[in-house]
């Protein structure tokens, strides 16, 4: 079994996931492997709330250049994390 810690890599905090938390939703930035299942029990191991819902995306990295030499950055995987009603927020996202 992974560490939780190595399947959340950081919070993405936007001015969109920001509107979403008033929903009770925090988006996370997470492992490409990782799976819903796995998600829900990092977020729950790590923060300590109840998980009602997870929705994934993928996201593709941009072509870049710097001079002559072209790139591309990494892709990477977002996760919106829904809470349920009774679980308090994340203090991590707190101003």
């Amino acid at each position: 079994m992974k560490d939780p810690r190595d399947i959340i890599r950081r919070p993405v905090v936007t001015e969109k996931t920001t509107d979403l938390m008033e929903d009770n939703k925090y988006v996370f930035e997470v492992d490409l492997k990782a799976n819903k299942t796995e998600i829900k029990n990092a977020v729950e191991k790590i923060f300590g709330v109840k998980v009602a819902q997870v929705n994934t995306m993928r996201v593709k990295g941009k072509p870049k250049r710097l001079g002559r030499h072209a790139g591309r950055t990494s892709d990477r995987k977002k996760a919106i994390v829904k809470l349920t009603e009774d679980s308090k927020s994340i203090e991590l996202f707190e101003v």
